[in-house]
């Protein structure tokens, strides 16, 4: 099996699991290529072994056929990694060095087991959709248009509220007074969205939800929707420049662009292992369940 293994940037407390993944691989025989901009940090560290090749970018895909990329990092990591492989749809496992880790389910002290998890072929690949922007302007994320997370609208130069036109399939659904609007997948709706009051949606619901960030008007709420549906906005306020993003890439926008949203026509996928469940990692992460009344500690 071909192994990329990407990571952003490595931190010397986790150096130590790094090794522990290298030591896996080459024990269970994994043909290995390591993310260029990452070998840096790793050297830093540690010795590379000598049988681990670089991978430079998106097109070194077609000559390396990769089976599998192992990110290191969290869940902004695994979004970036995505960025990497665009429309390849090369399967991701995240191994969480980070903190919560909804995406990135593997905990570093599982690594060695969860290796040879994957040696021995328990686990499974989980297609998760993706949004695609379409917009008036031809350099507007022009490292890819896609997000497995959500999209968001903000403002950016002033503290006055933004009003954001939203419509469904070209049909008025509301404008929002408010600070911002996300539209999340499924998958994005344990993230950004949740914490502004959106619903958690099952992985593979079909579904998009827009949520409003910090609204005026109190009544409004999110909104679940099929993503068999195009979203399109239309951004105004007092000033010129507003923000937009795609997972945690960000640009600046005006309210002359265009700016349509849809389910996108690849999905992201990701490798869970067999004893992987949503429904405990959302238990877990969120600690539901758990009395924490009486937890105080002066």
């Amino acid at each position: 099996m071909r192994i990329l293994v990407y990571g952003q940037r490595l931190k010397e407390s986790d150096a130590k699991y790094v090794e522990e993944l290298f030591h896996a691989l080459i024990e269970h025989h994994f043909s290995v290529w390591i993310y260029g901009p990452f070998i840096k940090d790793i050297r830093e560290m540690m010795p590379l072994p000598d049988t681990f090749q670089p991978f430079s970018g998106t097109d070194d895909f077609i000559q390396i056929p990769v089976d599998i990329v192992i990110t290191l990092g969290g869940d902004g990591t695994i979004l970036s990694a995505i960025t990497l492989i665009k429309d390849h749809t090369i399967p991701i496992m995240g191994i969480n060095l980070g903190r919560l880790g909804f995406l990135a389910a593997i905990e570093k002290k599982i690594i060695s087991q969860a290796i040879s998890e994957l040696a021995a072929g328990n686990y499974r690949i989980e297609a998760r959709s993706m949004l695609t922007l379409e917009t008036n302007d031809s350099t507007l994320f022009s490292e890819g248009r896609f997000a497995l997370n959500d999209f968001t609208l903000h403002k950016r130069d002033t503290s006055s509220m933004i009003t954001i036109h939203t419509f469904i399939d070209g049909q008025f659904l509301n404008s929002y007074w408010a600070d911002g609007v996300i539209l999340s997948t499924p998958t994005g709706s344990t993230g950004y969205s949740l914490s502004c009051g959106g619903p958690i949606i099952h992985p593979g619901s079909g579904n998009f939800v827009i949520t409003p960030v910090a609204p005026h008007n109190l009544t409004v709420r999110p909104i679940v929707i099929s993503d068999s549906h195009v979203v399109s906005f239309q951004i105004e306020g007092r000033t010129e420049n507003f923000l937009a993003t795609l997972d945690s890439r960000f640009e600046s926008i005006t309210a002359e662009h265009q700016l349509s949203l849809s389910k996108c026509n690849f999905p992201a996928r990701l490798v869970l292992l067999d004893s992987f469940s949503f429904l405990r990692t959302i238990r877990e992460k969120l600690a539901w369940g758990k009395d924490m009344r009486n937890s105080y500690v002066e």
